[in-house]
Order: structure tokens, then C-alpha cells, then sequence
């Protein structure tokens, strides 16, 4: 079983940063792809990005890109996802999952997620 807790999430005005986390405990935290989704209320939940497990491979959501940076501390099994240019739209919670394959964009495939966290950016 493995367990994620994300944190960093909080309230900022458009055009700040944020730096969110995630922690994965239970498994062998190289054995894992990480990815973040987020879901704003009244809608799906949307891939973000997401980091294989070896951290060489990242992904991103087409229209985040240049926004957005994903790493990995293997050290801290740490996920990172730093985000710049914030913007009003990019309210949501944020959820970080694992999956023991390769990085996928479809939540169905991921069978580890964390328990959220909120970013609420004001205009």
C-alpha cells in the first residue's frame, strides 16, 4: 500500500507562485511514476503533470506548459511541482498519484492518490 500526502497548497494572488509536495511512503519510491491532477469544482479531474520513475521523463498538460515544473528528490521521496504565473483559472485541489508503470494522463490508471490540496488564486 502506498501513501501520498501532499502539502503547499494555500491562496495567492494571480501572477504568484506556489511550490507544491508530494510524499510517497509504503514502497520503494523508484518503482513509482508520480503525477499531479486537479479538479476545480463542477469539473473532471485533469492531468497536470507528471515525472517517470527513473525522474528523467517529464509530462505535461499542453496548455500548462512553460508554467510549470515537476521534479523528484529521491532522497526525501519528494515529488515537487513548482508553478509560476499563476492564474485565477488554475484554482483547484490539487492531487498528487502514484502508479508502478509509466506516467500516464488518465486518473483511471493510477491506483495511489494523496489526500488533496487547495490552491485558490484571487484575480
Amino acid at each position: 500500500q502506498v501513501t501520498l500526502v501532499e502539502s503547499g497548497g494555500g491562496l495567492v494572488q494571480a501572477g504568484g507562485s506556489l511550490r507544491l509536495s508530494c510524499t510517497l511512503s509504503g514502497r520503494a519510491f523508484s518503482g513509482y511514476a508520480i503525477a499531479w491532477f486537479r479538479q476545480a469544482p463542477g469539473k473532471e479531474r485533469e492531468f497536470v503533470a507528471g515525472i517517470s520513475r527513473a525522474g528523467v521523463s517529464e509530462s505535461y498538460a499542453e496548455s500548462l506548459k512553460g508554467r510549470l515544473t515537476i521534479s523528484k528528490d529521491s532522497r526525501s521521496n519528494t515529488v515537487y511541482l513548482q508553478m509560476n504565473s499563476l492564474k485565477p483559472e488554475d484554482t483547484a485541489v490539487y492531487y498528487c498519484a502514484a502508479r508502478f508503470s509509466t506516467v500516464s494522463t488518465r486518473f483511471n490508471d493510477y491506483n495511489g492518490w494523496g489526500q488533496g490540496t487547495q490552491v485558490t488564486v484571487s484575480s
